[in-house]
């Protein structure tokens, strides 16, 4: 039994020198991290996009790519949120606030889609009286474009971006329904 313990260690350790190590970027919103989301952003305001800052976005890095979801959700993680392929150009990016809810924007990023069944950002709406809720946005930069349609959901997204990742960095914002 201690041969057979041994070697699953020598195995994760030969992986791990292969491993592609992730470097971390930084995302910023109008509100600060582990705080509420202004209601102008949830479906019980206006439903327009956060607008969030990047800073050090790798230098090799061609894409951005966000997911935004709710683990706290009743059903499970609710999607909120799904986009890739945002061009990018240095080191940081400021991604206005409103994008419009289609799947294409005019910069060719595109948007799947949520769990809304729609495509574009749907913000928190969790149920009344259900509590805080953690809406976690997590934005990744990527080594090139990525061949998924325009109807991609979440699960897609992460497929197609395995061994794309050069670096990622996460948000968590609040909101409770009263």
């Amino acid at each position: 039994m201690k041969a057979h313990t041994l070697s699953l260690f020598a195995l994760a350790a030969s992986l791990t020198l292969y491993a592609t190590e992730v470097q971390t970027m930084q995302v910023t919103s109008i509100f600060a991290a582990n705080t509420h989301i202004p209601k102008n952003f949830t479906g019980e305001g206006a439903d327009e996009s956060l607008p969030l800052h990047i800073d050090g976005i790798p230098p090799e890095a061609k894409t951005l790519a966000i997911i935004m979801d709710d683990p706290d959700a009743p059903v499970g993680t609710f999607v909120h949120w799904v986009l890739w392929n945002y061009p990018v150009s240095g080191s940081s990016l400021a991604l206005s606030q409103g994008l419009p809810k289609t799947a294409k924007l005019p910069n060719g990023a595109l948007q799947g889609i949520t769990d809304f069944g729609r495509q574009g950002y749907n913000g928190p709406m969790p149920p009344r009286g259900h509590g805080i809720h953690h809406y976690h946005i997590k934005v990744y930069a990527l080594d090139s474009a990525l061949s998924i349609p325009n109807t991609s959901r979440k699960a897609d997204l992460e497929r197609a971006m395995k061994g794309h990742i050069l670096a990622q960095a996460e948000l968590v914002g609040l909101y409770e329904r009263k």
